[in-house]
């Protein structure tokens, strides 16, 4: 039965991949099918697809989708932006610093690496384009940025994560994503510098006056509060993560409604509607996965698969890098809840065979899959950004190796050390 049943359950999984089928579809009929061979009760299904999304914490996604929607529709990054370039002055470069710095700041309110993305590239890229960065430059920078907005809190995949793992906490997740989403912008910051300057474009324009610090700083001061407000409010106690993210959606309703004034109620309507249908799709592919992760765990399947690879190697090094590379690749061809969906049944036997903690294991897993959203050939962030660009993501592969390597000595630093992730948790107490 478990051989069987596991055969029929990833293989009818990744056809349906490789056909072209959607990942929930391919999730929900893969379970289904096993079920229904195996005899596992039909009639269980309804109820395993109502217990995968109702679940507390699940109710802060949505909310946390429409904060970074709103957010990014209120003008808040073509005023960080401002504030970013009166810091930074003119220099080679400096756009090119600007953005990573623009992206982690945003990260700390939308949750969602294509979001911030989107945002960034639609406001830098004309810049950019005029101080001589190439387009295939100009993506593969934007699109490894926005993806540290997975690690910097407020995360979409912290929250599925703890939704998937017993006795993970959100707050411990978000705390913890601070430090390896801060070295991942460092650690980006190096190639974006130094190809600058060995290519030699990013020269500023000497005929531009630099940003006024103190106004800019004035003009970005409410997008800057959004994440200490979060964040804030988290660590004093005053809401949950559920409740932080209806807190980060009326902010941005107030700021840019009534403080910047670039909302206006029929963009409001649009921005609930696209918020709501991103929402849904997420919520669905949970829901099917429920299916997935019920004929699996029954069939005996995830069980058999984690002590197989558990038998491949004892060393702990080893397995670390085996599944820093199986999950690198996989974000390459899918998105981060989708593998969390279907690859946590699997890897938290071998987590908790090995003693690792899984706040720990959580961020790294996340990391891997912020790697992946910028790394061909799928890469989520790099279609966003090289749609905004005009340009191929076949350009960007000269440039974005170079990102992807500089994000992937982050990852092997909080890897080898893991009280870089851990350390801010225990701190606070959430350890």
């Amino acid at each position: 039965m478990v051989l069987e049943g596991s055969l029929i359950l990833l293989g009818t999984f990744f056809l349906l991949l490789f056909l072209g089928v959607p990942v929930g579809v391919s999730l929900g009929l893969a379970g289904f099918l096993v079920i229904a061979i195996e005899g596992l009760g039909i009639m269980a299904l309804p109820t395993n697809i109502w217990t995968g999304i109702a679940k507390y914490p699940l109710l802060a996604l949505p909310m946390f989708v429409l904060a970074g929607m709103v957010f990014e529709r209120a003008g808040v990054a073509a005023r960080l932006v401002i504030f970013a370039q009166a810091l930074v002055g003119p220099r080679r470069g400096a756009l090119a610093i600007v953005a990573v710095l623009v992206c982690l700041v945003l990260g700390g309110i939308s949750g969602s690496g294509a979001a911030d993305s989107a945002a960034v590239a639609a406001v830098m890229l004309p810049a950019m384009l005029k101080e001589g960065y190439p387009r295939a430059y100009s993506a593969s920078l934007i699109a490894a940025a926005g993806s540290t907005a997975v690690l910097i809190p407020p995360s979409i995949p912290f929250i599925v994560y703890a939704v998937l793992v017993p006795g993970v906490s959100v707050p411990a997740l978000f705390l913890g994503g601070v430090i390896p989403g801060l070295l991942a912008g460092i650690a980006l910051l190096v190639p974006a510098i130094l190809l600058a300057r060995i290519h030699g474009f990013g020269l500023p324009d000497i005929t531009q006056a630099r940003p006024p610090l103190w106004a800019s700083f004035k003009d970005a001061i409410w997008g800057l509060l959004a994440p200490i407000i979060i964040l804030g409010g988290l660590r004093s106690g005053a809401f949950t993560p559920t409740e932080a993210a209806v807190v980060a959606v009326f902010y941005g309703l107030f700021v840019g409604l009534f403080i910047y004034r670039v909302l206006r109620w029929a963009d409001v309507y649009a921005t609930l509607r696209d918020s709501a249908e991103i929402s849904a799709v997420v919520l669905m592919i949970v829901a099917l996965a429920s299916i997935f992760a019920h004929a699996g765990s029954t069939v005996g399947a995830f069980d058999a698969l984690a002590q197989t690879l558990v038998g491949i190697t004892a060393n702990e090094t080893v397995m670390l890098l085996m599944i820093t590379a199986l999950v690198l690749v996989a974000g390459m061809l899918i998105d981060a809840i989708s593998i969390f969906l279907v690859f946590l049944p699997i890897l938290l036997p071998i987590a908790r065979s090995f003693g690792w903690d899984l706040t720990w294991f959580g961020i790294l897993l996340t990391m891997n899959v912020a790697i992946g959203a910028f790394t061909p050939p799928m890469a989520v962030n790099l279609m966003v950004t090289c749609k905004v660009a005009g340009t191929s993501m076949e350009s960007t592969i000269p440039w974005v190796i170079w990102f992807v390597l500089a994000m992937l000595s982050a990852l092997l630093l909080v890897a080898f050390i893991p009280d870089l992730a851990l350390f801010l948790p225990r701190l606070m107490g959430d350890l």
